[in-house]
């Protein structure tokens, strides 16, 4: 029901063509079913962000943030906390992230576990990405979910999901995934993301702010919905049309 424009590629002074592009891609989508398209676009990219907001209908719902981590913390942490994704670990961490988003966002911006769940053609994927799970070990119960990303083997993104309600330190969280890059990598650059439709999101710009991390982008959430989504509750009520009085059902009384 959700879909989300991950590539467009255009040539130079080619706007009017991508418009149309874009166009006919929400326009296939949606008659197959889709509620909602979303894009994300660097704040700086002021012609791209026009064809779609005047040309595509398109409109901005919040913005995320990309931080360069400058100095590693130097907080321990305790490392059963910290294990390895596993596929069956996806229904709880949809759980998580749906918690973590505004309310207002969740009808766009929720995901399904399976958006979680590792690919069979993992291998074949233009980047590599690293995903730990965060546990209490005493009680085993599952406090948070930490995504590495990297496309060039050189600089890796920290993303994490939590829900803001356990109190995880996410300096911690940070220094966890700088020791098990050094693993793999002597010299890297590390960023962290700030998502600004979740409940966490401000004090995450705090934190990185208080710790002298740059901000080195800015991207806009942009959406293309047509639709909310509506729950049956199965109450019978009565609607008036035209002066007629129906029930839910539809048929006149």
């Amino acid at each position: 029901h959700k879909m989300e424009i991950q590539k467009l590629l255009f040539e130079e002074n080619s706007l009017s063509d991508a418009a149309e592009l874009v166009q006919f891609a929400v326009s296939k989508y949606k008659a197959m079913g889709a509620v909602s398209i979303l894009v994300k676009v660097d704040d700086y990219l002021t012609d791209l962000l026009r064809i779609f907001t005047e040309k595509c209908g398109f409109s901005q719902i919040s913005n995320e943030k990309l931080w360069r981590i400058t100095d590693f913390p130097q907080n321990t942490y305790e490392k059963t906390y910290f294990r390895d994704f596993k596929n069956s670990d996806s229904k709880k961490i949809a759980e998580i992230y749906n918690n973590s988003l505004l309310p207002h966002f969740r009808p766009l911006l929720s995901r399904g576990h399976e958006e979680f769940q590792e690919s069979l053609f993992k291998g074949l994927s233009y980047y590599a990405e690293y995903k730990y799970t965060i546990e209490n070990p005493d009680s085993k119960n599952i406090l948070g979910y930490i995504s590495i990303k990297s496309s060039d083997n050189e600089n890796f993104i920290i993303d994490v999901i939590e829900t803001g309600w356990e109190n995880l330190d996410i300096n911690s969280i940070i220094r966890f995934c700088s020791d098990n890059i050094k693993k793999r990598k002597k010299r890297f650059g590390l960023y962290i993301k700030s998502k600004k439709y979740t409940n966490i999101g401000n004090k995450y710009e705090e934190i990185f702010a208080q710790n002298n991390y740059e901000c080195v982008q800015s991207t806009l959430v942009l959406t293309n919905s047509s639709a909310r989504v509506l729950k049956d509750t199965g109450i019978e009520r009565k609607y008036t049309i035209l002066n007629n009085f129906a029930p839910s059902n539809g048929i006149p009384t």
